[in-house]
């Protein structure tokens, strides 16, 4: 599969050749950066593994490897923030994946924000400098 980067991907299944390109770590697992088609910002760095990565492929929508949870995590599952899958890329070395992404409600971090990267270093101390577009506790419910 070849997407383009404006041209959402789904629907084609992730062959062999395509999974045994990729450079799973030893515990089967590759960075995926999720990066915003629009403006290129980056949203935010989770884990795949191989099923992860095929079910992208296939459905369209990010899927990623929970490393607390051990389980597949789709995208938006409980926050309703899916990411809409316009393009995959591969590095030189095979071992970590970008992907262009439409992020669905604007909000692609847990703590209510645009993107994950909300901290800024700045004289020795970490500065946020992103706003809380949503409060977490409204997005998954208090308890």
């Amino acid at each position: 599969m070849t997407p383009r980067d404006d041209a959402p991907t789904g629907g084609e299944p992730a062959d062999d050749a395509l999974l045994d390109a990729v450079s799973f770590d030893s515990a089967g697992l590759i960075p995926a950066i999720a990066q915003d088609a629009a403006s290129g910002q980056v949203l935010m760095v989770a884990w795949m593994n191989r099923e992860a990565l095929a079910e992208t492929v296939a459905s369209g929508r990010a899927v990623y490897f929970s490393r607390s949870r051990r389980r597949l995590w789709r995208k938006g599952e409980e926050s309703g923030h899916v990411q809409r899958v316009h393009g995959i890329r591969l590095d030189c070395d095979g071992d970590v994946i970008l992907l262009s992404v439409e992020q669905v409600g604007g909000i692609a971090c847990h703590t209510g924000r645009q993107h994950c990267f909300y901290r800024r270093l700045e004289d020795g101390a970490w500065v946020i400098d992103e706003p809380v577009l949503k409060d977490p506790a409204a997005i998954y419910g208090a308890g």
